[in-house]
């Protein structure tokens, strides 16, 4: 490939860098009728008529409302609510949505996520209404034993009732399964696959149970060998999950995800192409251009000055509930962040578009090898193709399964493409 056409593509991926606006909006509902077994996430059981629900999804109104008027969401082209469990606060969340569809008139996409236990039929007929184009619903299994011993507390005839239910309304519906977990068989893992693509879903992800410290299931297992859970059980089911998908009409496109054609969730690809997004509510997560982060600071002047080397900036809101609760505009908001230079956000790029089957595209790896040395850059791909974990074909580097089985290898040396360590904020 020429010179001049290499160039064209850097320059295409070298204007995603410099959004001023996030393309991606993400929104945390931190609430949840009861905490997971495996859950180690920012959420809290909460009764449904706990009224701070609904001034908290008012507060994330408040605080999109002036994130539009700063200009952080000109560009933004997808949305999530997510949780916890959003689909828990019942009406609110319906208005929460059509807040965010008519502070974003760009809106391609909007997901809500939802448990089955809380997915009722008001909310399946407002949430389209309201701007949601999707739901992602947590499955997780479809046999009660496993369910029990997940904590979760649907059972699987109401997740395929609800699962249905949603396919009926024409929103788009994923659902996530996990795999490796107490109770599960080759057998039973098969049946849940083939449940759940009964039910005429467009979009699934898998993912294999981590066993997280502090988590009830953590002291369950204690030090005690997990065999359901080992690397190879996780690898296995994950194959059996991707044999089955694939020969329903499946394609994955990320390590964890299938969808039919045209089925894939955009909002998903915008975390691992370096597509700048806007997290709000307790304990999101951002990722900000230098000039999306300007913006930010006109709104929330007590935000550090970033020096002149940072290209990057990534925050975490430290708010609780109730701050979000009460907040009046984006100045209420605390953060911790990292910074990143130009070099270390190449080097993060590349690590993170090997989430994705194709790869990082070629914009991306012609400018980490300007920003970080051809060498270096070669070098390292290289190093991860002799070890089954990339392969180059048609002029572009993809992940293998080998990589995605062993990502902790082929992601960390695609990161120590980045010097020294990353700045906090």
């Amino acid at each position: 490939m020429g010179t001049s056409t290499c160039g064209i593509y850097e320059a295409l991926w070298l204007a995603r860098l410099h959004h001023a606006s996030a393309r991606a909006l993400y929104l945390h509902i931190p609430f949840c009728a009861r905490k997971c077994a495996y859950c180690d996430f920012a959420s809290w059981a909460t009764d449904a008529a706990d009224p701070l629900m609904k001034t908290y999804l008012e507060g994330l109104s408040r605080l999109v409302r002036q994130a539009q008027d700063v200009g952080l969401l000109d560009g933004c082209a997808t949305a999530y609510v997510g949780g916890g469990t959003p689909t828990l606060a019942g009406s609110p969340l319906s208005q929460l949505v059509k807040d965010v569809t008519t502070r974003c008139p760009g809106l391609q996409e909007l997901t809500c996520e939802a448990n089955p236990d809380s997915l009722t039929d008001d909310l399946l007929a407002e949430l389209p209404e309201a701007g949601c184009t999707r739901l992602s619903i947590g499955v997780q299994s479809l046999d009660d034993a496993e369910l029990a011993q997940l904590g979760r507390i649907h059972t699987a005839d109401q997740a395929r009732e609800r699962v249905a239910a949603a396919v009926v309304t024409g929103l788009d519906v994923s659902c996530d399964l996990m795999c490796a977990i107490p109770a599960q068989t080759d057998t039973s893992w098969t049946h849940t696959l083939e449940d759940l693509l009964e039910l005429s879903v467009g979009h699934v992800s898998v993912y294999p149970l981590q066993i997280e410290e502090g988590t009830p299931l953590a002291a369950r297992v204690g030090d005690a060998p997990a065999p359901w859970n080992d690397t190879e059980v996780q690898a296995s089911r994950m194959e059996q999950a991707r044999m089955a998908l694939e020969a329903a009409g499946f394609a994955r496109y990320e390590v964890a995800s299938y969808a039919e054609p045209g089925k894939t969730c955009t909002h998903n690809k915008a975390y691992w192409t370096a597509m700048p997004y806007l997290g709000l509510g307790c304990n999101a997560s951002s990722m900000l251009t230098r000039e999306g982060y300007e913006r930010l600071r006109s709104a929330i002047p007590s935000l550090p000055i970033i020096s002149e080397d940072v290209t990057r900036i990534r925050l975490t809101c430290t708010n609780t509930t109730r701050d979000i609760a009460g907040a009046t505009n984006l100045a209420n908001l605390r953060f911790e962040g990292e910074a990143l230079t130009q070099r270390q956000a190449a080097a993060e790029d590349l690590m993170l578009a090997m989430r994705l089957v194709d790869g990082p595209d070629l914009g991306l790896v012609e400018h980490a090898r300007h920003v970080l040395g051809e060498s270096q850059v070669d070098e390292a791909l290289e190093w991860c193709a002799r070890r089954g974990l990339v392969q180059n074909a048609n002029n572009r580097w993809r992940p293998t399964d080998q990589g995605w089985l062993l990502g902790n290898e082929l992601y960390g040396r695609l990161w120590d493409l980045a010097p020294c360590g990353v700045a906090t904020l």
